[in-house]
């Protein structure tokens, strides 16, 4: 495992902060001790406002990590995420970053080129953005999102621009494939010749995660998801978010989020 970046704390300029459908938000955070070293899978703790209340910070992925600056999406569910809302151009933020370890983008000089499918389970689709954009360009990229109706797709367009392949699945049919994602998963892993060298990230609900540790596992196929967990500390001190896996406990905000899906005990 690499080192671990230094983690910086600080109050930096929320650069925008725009509202998409349904629900969700895009900020920009101008951060460049942060960004430089972040990458794809990594989080960042944020303080919602310099109240006591809410008293606990908000851990939101990487979603796009550009230069200087990132982003975040995130969806308006409680009140922390209502005040993030509130913030304007301008604003500051107090952030907590970068933190967790993310996706190992595995490598094989022996290959050309390795395959990689994308499997994103609604808000999932957040830290796997900023994996295509790293990956753009030097692999073959399919991503496969899975949402509950067609107004819950996000970021279709996004990878598509990256050179991306997207396939979706809806719950209720109003788009694409019918479905869970992890259906069609299973359809493009039938029609498709996968070998070895092909590597499946992810992010969603632990259903959808466990299906596809069990997917791989049956085809010999590397598999990694970053899991969704509560974070009350972000740094590994509370154990709030143990889980256990073949090894033992271990910590989601700390050893991962991102994880090999073998590795854990579903």
């Amino acid at each position: 495992m690499s080192e671990m970046p230094e983690i910086i704390q600080g109050k930096f300029k929320v650069l925008s902060n725009r509202k998409m459908e349904p629900d969700c938000f895009k900020m920009a955070i101008l951060a460049p001790r942060i960004a430089i070293t972040a990458r794809p899978g990594q989080f960042v703790h944020l303080r919602c406002q310099e109240e006591l209340e809410p008293l606990l910070r908000r851990p939101f992925s990487f979603h796009r990590i550009n230069g200087g600056s990132f982003e975040i999406l995130y969806k308006v569910i409680g009140r922390g995420t209502n005040l993030l809302a509130k913030k304007k151009k301008g604003d500051t933020i107090d952030t907590l970053g970068p933190l967790g370890n993310g996706f190992n983008i595995i490598r094989n000089s022996k290959f050309e080129i390795r395959n990689s499918i994308l499997v994103a389970g609604g808000m999932g689709v957040a830290p796997l953005l900023a994996l295509g954009e790293r990956l753009a360009g030097r692999r073959n990229t399919l991503v496969l999102i899975g949402a509950r109706n067609k107004k819950e797709v996000l970021c279709e367009n996004e990878f598509k621009q990256l050179g991306a392949k997207v396939q979706i699945a809806t719950d209720d049919g109003s788009r694409g494939r019918k479905g869970l994602v992890t259906d069609l998963l299973k359809k493009v892993l039938r029609n498709t010749k996968y070998e070895i060298r092909n590597t499946i990230y992810a992010c969603g609900p632990k259903p959808m995660l466990k299906e596809i540790a069990r997917l791989s596992s049956s085809l010999g196929i590397s598999a990694y998801g970053s899991l969704e967990e509560n974070m009350a500390c972000g740094v590994g001190a509370c154990l709030g978010c143990a889980i256990g896996t073949r090894e033992g406990y271990k910590r989601v905000c700390k050893d991962g989020p991102v994880f090999n899906l073998r590795e854990i005990k579903w």
